[in-house]
């Protein structure tokens, strides 16, 4: 059993606090009886209606995100810190969104959310091979033979590292720092920055632009969207691709 405003906020109609407002308008019925106490509750099997149309609990959303810096990738934190819960419209509030996977804190760029447990496993699971693209401004003029080292993979944590696809964007010798564009099938705990550690380099800057065929394009920071059906389908077809990457990284 769950209360009808929760029902009503889990198919989308409205928010929690919307549909208190449905139900004190006597615009909810339930079974075909109108609602007039905020705190009914309703079984699977109860029809509800909002203005005489029936409301279906999505079993499923959808969600990506531009995080910014200064969030934790996380549902709450002990510390008290902001995390990317407190940037979800107040719509999607009552979804039971969780992330997909985590961003560090002081790590900006793509991030999907979703209440579907099964969507959240392919995506991340072992087996997965959704590819993860990311700029990463680093300290120093990177070389060649650091780069060649970073694709063929390198230790970290006593763990391998899968080929990555790495290309130089540009060097700024004024300020001795490169820009460096990574690719990588892995999830391994800060594992970008680890891998430039490695390799001699310290990340300054790191943002993921790309999560499967979700990029960031226009969603500006701190924004968030719904995916599209064709979206989702596909990235759980590509989350069935070889997590070895081709020579071109796609």
């Amino acid at each position: 059993m769950e209360r009808i405003q929760k029902r009503i906020a889990a198919s989308g109609v409205a928010s929690r606090r919307k549909a208190e407002d449905l139900i004190l308008q006597r615009r909810v019925k339930v079974n075909g009886m109108v609602v007039d106490s905020l705190g009914l509750k309703v079984g699977p099997k109860d029809e509800v209606t909002v203005d005489d149309v029936i409301v279906s609990k999505l079993s499923s959303l959808y969600l990506v995100l531009n995080k910014p810096r200064g969030y934790i990738s996380s549902v709450s934190d002990e510390l008290g810190r902001k995390t990317i819960m407190d940037l979800i419209p107040e719509e999607f509030k009552d979804f039971g969104l969780y992330p997909v996977g985590r961003l560090d804190y002081d790590t900006k760029g793509v991030i999907l959310l979703t209440n579907d447990g099964d969507f959240m496993n392919k995506m991340v699971g072992p087996r997965s091979g959704i590819q993860k693209e990311y700029l990463v401004r680093i300290r120093g003029i990177i070389t060649s033979d650091a780069i060649n080292k970073l694709q063929n993979g390198v230790m970290i944590n006593g763990k391998m590292t899968l080929p990555s696809y790495v290309v130089l964007e540009s060097i700024d010798r004024s300020n001795a720092s490169s820009l460096v564009r990574i690719t990588i099938t892995q999830g391994m705990n800060h594992q970008v920055k680890e891998m430039f550690k490695v390799v001699g380099y310290e990340v300054k800057k790191l943002t993921r632009i790309r999560f499967g065929c979700i990029k960031i394009d226009d969603l500006g920071e701190g924004k968030i969207r719904r995916l599209t059906i064709h979206e989702v389908k596909t990235l759980i077809e590509l989350a069935k691709k070889s997590k070895i990457l081709s020579s071109t990284g796609m």
